[in-house]
């Protein structure tokens, strides 16, 4: 990346590689999961219909700002980004996926940001580190419930139908 104060945040996430990308490649359920984000907004698809330019506005307590990122991907172990508009100078960064054991994933996230707008140094680098260190234990949370959704629907959607109709039955004879 030539985008200098690159920072760099891994964490073990308990989902697969699987989870882990369609988790993070689900740019319009951004809002939902991520807390600096306003709104996502896919702008162009890459032909196998994963995002290749996505619009994000995030609030930055200090104020909003608006940009626009170009993605590619290397499904499904990794994918990067850069700016192509907006109100940012300049982002790049990159998600990687390492499998640990089925259900136990490495996912390291780096990223190097240039603003365009002045901030003190430390206040800067502060900044920075705590954002990404959140939007990646906010994206382990997301996928994580994501997966756990999942293995429920796969252990039993039939054993909850049986306990409403179960339910059902019992208002009905009351």
């Amino acid at each position: 990346m030539s985008v200098s104060g690159e920072q760099e945040f891994a964490t073990e996430v308990a989902a697969s590689v699987a989870h882990c990308f369609a988790t993070i490649t689900a740019f319009e359920q951004y809002p939902q999961w991520f807390s600096g984000i306003e709104r996502a907004a896919v702008l162009e698809r890459h032909a196998d219909g994963y995002g290749k330019r996505v619009d994000f506005s995030i609030n930055l307590t200090i104020r909003s700002i608006r940009y626009v990122l170009a993605y590619q991907y290397e499904k499904p172990t990794r994918l990067t980004w850069r700016s192509v508009d907006g109100d940012v100078e300049s982002v790049e960064g990159s998600y990687r996926f390492e499998k640990l054991a089925p259900q136990r994933t490495r996912v390291t996230c780096r990223q190097a940001i240039s603003l365009g707008f002045w901030i003190p140094g430390p206040i800067r680098r502060l900044l920075e580190r705590n954002a990404l260190e959140q939007s990646v234990r906010e994206f382990k949370a997301a996928a994580e419930a994501a997966a756990q959704r999942s293995t429920t629907e796969k252990r039993g959607t039939g054993g909850g139908r049986r306990k409403t109709e179960e339910g059902r039955g019992k208002k009905q004879r009351t």
